[in-house]
């Protein structure tokens, strides 16, 4: 096994580099890792339906869909991340979150924390939640990868994450809401982030036996910024890859509902006195169900009234 060195912070490339190394290195590898301000939610969930999009509009919170399974998790830089990619002989037993948990809460007993390993892929310490993980198998290699809450900023944590009031109907896997807490509420208030970090790093290469340390390589870079342009930066991806689903909402007398597969809109009702309805209604099928999109749309339906009550009723 390897370490690898991740000292990037984008989370784009951060999600990007997970499934490079999964796919891409024959090694089993270890990263610690951090991300600015971010939702990330699973493959199989409907990001509309998971994240607060006026809130992370206006803070500048970036969504990423990643490539495995679970629930909607918040990241930023008071949150730590851990990355264990493995090769095995038999793809249905790889994954094993008792098993790759266990040095986490092996470290934290060293640090004079009991945590607990909970439902199906938690850790909490006294009931709170700190750690969700999740994991994805590739062929023979299994990627488990789960965050540590250290000393994230839990009001924008449950800000992020609380979905907007527009109803949406799937069958996409759905978040399990818990109540959050920090590691460092545990240890003493002038133990950094940074601390924890190099101290659970010395602990995993001592647990893991590891000996080779190393950086990605500028190819390694170049490939990972690649995969994070044409795919994890793209509404396709992190939106458009949303089961199918229907959208509904109400606005002052006017109601909505939209199907929706693959992200693109395929049927539309607008129920109430709405001028322009039926224009509207026509030009929406076939068009991404994207705030900008649908906006651009409705400001040239409306360039010459006001479009602020057809806005509202799409939920932007």
């Amino acid at each position: 096994m390897i370490f690898i060195e991740r000292p990037e912070t984008n989370p784009f490339f951060n999600i990007a580099a997970e499934e490079y190394v999964l796919k891409y290195f024959e090694e089993d590898v270890l990263m610690l890792w951090q991300s600015e301000a971010s939702v990330v939610v699973g493959k199989h969930q409907n990001t509309l339906k998971e994240v607060n999009l006026d809130f992370i509009r206006q803070n500048n919170v970036l969504v990423i869909r990643r490539i495995s399974g679970g629930g909607t998790v918040y990241h930023d830089l008071g949150n730590l991340n851990y990355t264990l990619i493995s090769t095995g002989s038999s793809p249905e037993k790889l994954i094993d979150f008792h098993k790759f948990t266990a040095p986490v809460r092996g470290f934290l007993k060293t640090l004079g924390i009991q945590s607990e390993f909970e439902g199906k892929n938690n850790m909490t310490i006294k009931g709170r939640k700190f750690s969700g993980n999740s994991a994805h198998v590739f062929k023979k290699r299994v990627m488990h990868h789960g965050t540590l809450l250290f000393e994230t900023n839990l009001e924008r944590l449950e800000k992020s994450i609380l979905p907007g009031g527009a109803n949406i109907r799937d069958k996409a896997v759905q978040s399990v809401r818990a109540t959050v807490g920090n590691i460092a509420e545990h240890l003493p208030a002038d133990y950094s982030i940074e601390q924890f970090k190099n101290s659970f790093k010395r602990f995993l290469l001592a647990y893991f036996h590891i000996s080779e340390i190393r950086p990605l390589s500028p190819a390694d870079k170049a490939a990972i910024n690649k995969l994070a342009d044409e795919k994890y930066k793209q509404w396709k991806w992190n939106y458009g890859y949303s089961p199918a689903y229907t959208f509904q909402n109400e606005v002052d007398g006017l109601s909505l509902k939209l199907a929706v597969k693959n992200g693109i809109i395929i049927e539309v009702e607008i129920d109430g006195e709405l001028g322009g309805k039926m224009l509207l209604q026509e030009k929406l099928v076939g068009l991404a169900h994207h705030p900008k999109e649908i906006t651009d749309l409705i400001e040239a339906v409306y360039s010459n009234g006001d479009n602020s009550l057809a806005i509202k009723l799409f939920g932007f």
